[in-house]
């Protein structure tokens, strides 16, 4: 081989190694400065929302709160209007008015002129009682002297007992009109008003839910209907968020969790304030095998999951809101 060859063979070898020294430098920068790149883990703010609606289908009157504002326990959101209901609560009061009719006639008895012809009654029966009484006695001693017959005597005893039985129907009777209604009657309509009243409180219950009031404290996050528009039964109306119930949620794979547990505070970063904020778990739970992160049982290894992981903030951070960011950084 010429000097030349050699020459040109050498350069070969040189620009290869060369090239493969630039490759396992570059290489080994990548590495290390992959490396140095901090494990990130991201989740956001969230806070618990409860839904306004209503029991009974309306139109929608008033909405007093818009998207934003901030209301308080006891303040008015929305009325409706629900005419079929005011019907309603029209024929329970008038079934209620009937009801009570019966159980104070029920309680009052018999009128005064029914009374008072009954007293008649008795007091004539009494009379004709005393007289065949007396009959009798007269007849029974002229029976006992052998005067008249025993016929004649059995006729007038009939008569006295007919007339005892006739005054005990006439004091049955005007008992009854003094006493009225016997006591399953008086219970009978008794029961009666007392349904007629619970068919009217459910009616009210209906007309209070025309009037829709914030349950909890907390900001109008969203507001469904338009004045003027149906809603139904159970239709959200609007959403309420609870802005002092705040959490930040994050997915975390179980080989990064590295020993968190409920009661672990650990410090996150807010991208929107640029302020670290303390929090501390309260809650961990594995999300089933749909949210496999990394299968390594190819390898020989096992599958990674991941855990849904929730904590507070340990202090309050002032302007903190649903959906910003948080970052964890290790």
């Amino acid at each position: 081989m010429s000097n030349q060859a050699k020459s040109q063979h050498k350069n070969i070898l040189l620009a290869i190694a060369g090239f493969a020294s630039v490759v396992v430098i570059v290489a080994l920068i990548g590495f290390l400065a992959l490396g140095r790149e901090p494990d990130v883990k991201q989740g956001q703010v969230e806070v618990t929302e409860y839904r306004v609606s209503s029991k009974v289908p309306g139109r929608i009157l008033e909405l007093r709160v818009k998207e934003g504002d901030y209301v308080k326990v006891g303040d008015t959101l929305a009325i409706l209007d629900a005419p079929e209901v005011r019907a309603k609560m029209e024929q329970a009061r008038s079934a209620e008015n009937a009801a009570a009719a019966l159980e104070l006639k029920a309680q009052n008895g018999a009128r005064k002129e029914q009374i008072q012809g009954a007293f008649s009654v008795l007091q004539q029966a009494k009379a004709g009682y005393e007289i065949a009484e007396k009959s009798y006695q007269r007849i029974q001693r002229l029976f006992d002297e052998g005067v008249i017959s025993a016929q004649k005597r059995d006729e007038v005893y009939a008569n006295y007992k007919a007339m005892e039985a006739q005054m005990k129907a006439a004091q049955s009777q005007y008992d009854m009109a003094v006493n009225g209604a016997r006591m399953e009657d008086k219970l009978a309509a008794a029961a009666q008003v007392g349904r007629a009243r619970g068919a009217v409180q459910e009616v009210n219950s209906y007309i209070n839910e025309t009037v829709q009031i914030a349950q909890m404290e907390g900001e109008v996050s969203d507001v469904y209907p338009k004045v003027g528009e149906l809603v139904g039964t159970g239709s959200p109306i609007m959403s309420i968020a609870v802005m002092d119930d705040m959490w930040g949620t994050f997915n975390i794979r179980e080989d990064q969790l590295q020993g968190m547990k409920v009661g672990t505070e650990f410090t996150a970063f807010v991208p929107a304030f640029n302020k670290d904020v303390k929090m501390k778990v309260y809650y961990m739970k594995d999300q089933g095998s749909f949210a496999v992160w990394k299968a390594t049982k190819a390898n020989g290894q096992y599958d990674l999951k991941t855990f849904e992981v929730k904590a507070r903030p340990v202090e309050k951070l002032e302007g903190l809101r649903p959906g910003m960011s948080l970052i964890i950084k290790n």
